[in-house]
């Protein structure tokens, strides 16, 4: 499969012959199979101690003639706090069982809950993870992913030269306005705003939508906020499809030599199963 190649200023420098896997049948299914299976959950529990931080007393004795004493009072045989006392009477509280109060819970929630992991198998992964690859050059994919660009044409896949990774922040955001056109750089930057609702008071203040993704080389540097970079060997399929398949990727030039040498395990065994 053959594709542009464009210079900094958007004009077509030549082409570049990319890897099959750009081509691949797109497997929306395992793609969906793999980012369900690694979700993650912030794990939650009580207090190790919760309930516990008393001065209650487990076992009561229940035998006669012995100072403080549960015989004969008719009690449920369970932990009590000492409010009182005069003698060998004794103003009892139950406590730390679930149905006194301040007791613990009966059945919490408990960390091991949170911590299974789901496995895939490792054809499956690399299957999902080719199939977010080749999504990023359908332009039908792309498209239907933003709403704003579902009316519009999107000449995915966009490849660049790598000299845009040398280039200040301000020449790069210039030279993408070029590569990508007016309306799908209004998408590919990210926009922060204030929440509406009650969220803003629950440590969601801002939201700010995914923005483009730029891969470049492994020996390659760029360092911005105004979109999602990375490296071709630390990408995965949740840089590429978190969210639905088809997200906005630029690619550079090196960028694209080494994904083909990852997926053709040249520089190493890669390891689909992570």
């Amino acid at each position: 499969m053959k594709t542009k190649l464009l210079d900094i200023n958007g004009k077509e420098k030549g082409t570049i012959e990319l890897p099959k896997e750009f081509s691949a049948v797109i497997r929306d299914d395992l793609v969906a199979k793999v980012l369900e299976a690694k979700k993650r959950q912030q794990p939650y529990a009580p207090s190790p101690v919760a309930g516990k931080q008393h001065s209650a007393k487990g076992l009561i004795v229940h035998r006669r003639h012995v100072w403080r004493s549960g015989y004969g009072r008719g009690q449920s045989r369970v932990p009590r706090k000492i409010f009182s006392g005069r003698g060998s009477q004794f103003n009892w509280e139950a406590a730390e069982v679930p149905f006194a109060r301040g007791g613990m819970r009966a059945h919490p929630p408990k960390i091991e809950h949170f911590l299974k992991e789901l496995k895939i198998n490792k054809k499956e992964f690399k299957i999902a993870f080719i199939s977010a690859l080749a999504a990023t050059a359908n332009e039908k994919y792309v498209s239907k992913k933003y709403s704003r660009l579902n009316d519009k044409k999107v000449h995915a896949p966009f490849i660049v030269e790598s000299k845009i990774t040398e280039l200040k922040i301000k020449d790069t955001l210039k030279a993408l306005k070029e590569i990508l056109g007016n309306e799908v750089y209004e998408v590919a930057i990210k926009k922060k705003a204030i929440r509406a609702g009650k969220g803003k008071m629950r440590g969601r203040r801002y939201k700010s939508n995914a923005g483009m993704l730029l891969i470049i080389g492994n020996n390659e540097k760029l360092k911005t906020n105004m979109f999602d970079v990375i490296n071709a060997k630390e990408v995965s399929i949740f840089n590429l499809a978190m969210g639905g398949l088809g997200r906005l990727v630029v690619y550079t030039e090196n960028a694209i030599r080494d994904i083909e040498k990852r997926l053709n395990n040249k520089e190493k065994k890669e390891k689909w199963s992570q």
